[in-house]
């Protein structure tokens, strides 16, 4: 015995049916309300059920979360060494949806699952937006400014080149170069980023420039 059925996508309650075994009991259904059913349109009107037959009163006022976005900003991936192209929306100036850029030559549009939750990366509770320093035999993390950390690594690499800096060999002459200081690149890093990384490197005098597209 069924009391009561209640349909969200009509809006409405349909009629009690009693499906005793004597069959005594059957209580009229509102044909308007029946032929409401998406099951009852499919058989009726559209058997391959792919179009209007399937479309409830809720699912047709849904739209795509794309459909707001106030820009569409391209971008790369920040993960791997594949450097799939991505369009970034944004409403209000905050990112509200990362997809795969059909017109990228390198991914046309596809994203893997780590690519596809990108948007996590940059929305994540857990994501850090302060500089964290562990001082040497430390166990905690300490907040420092951006400009101190930008000192610190400045010092560190003058130190660096000065304390390992080979200016010649007796046996294979002229070197003027340093074996401390090493950079491995990233698919992420754009034609101009890379050109003035190898400058800066190479007046740094260091060698051993490598990036992670290549390997």
């Amino acid at each position: 015995m069924i009391d009561q059925w209640s349909s969200p996508l009509i809006g409405a309650s349909l009629p009690s049916v009693d499906f005793s075994p004597t069959g005594e009991k059957f209580r009229s259904v509102d044909v308007k309300h029946l032929a409401s059913w998406p099951v009852i349109r499919q058989l009726t009107t559209e058997p391959g059920g792919m179009a209007e037959a399937v479309v409830s009163p809720r699912s047709a006022s849904l739209h795509p979360r794309t459909a707001d976005a106030d820009r569409v900003v391209p971008s790369i991936c920040p993960y791997c060494a594949v450097g799939c192209g991505q369009r970034v929306y944004v409403k209000d100036g905050a990112v509200t949806q990362i997809e795969g850029d059909p017109d990228s030559p390198v991914s046309r549009g596809r994203l893997c699952p780590k690519g596809s939750a990108s948007k996590q990366l940059v929305s994540s509770p857990l994501r850090e937006y302060r500089v964290k320093y562990r001082r040497p035999y430390g166990t905690m993390w300490e907040h420092i400014t951006l400009d101190a950390a930008m000192d610190m690594i400045a010092d560190r690499v003058i130190a660096t080149r000065r304390q390992t800096w080979e200016q010649s060999d007796p046996s294979r002459g002229p070197l003027r170069r340093t074996m401390g200081i090493a950079s491995l690149g990233g698919a992420t890093l754009d034609n101009e980023e890379n050109y003035l990384m190898k400058k800066l490197y190479t007046a740094l005098g260091a060698v051993q420039v490598e990036n992670q597209a290549r390997i």
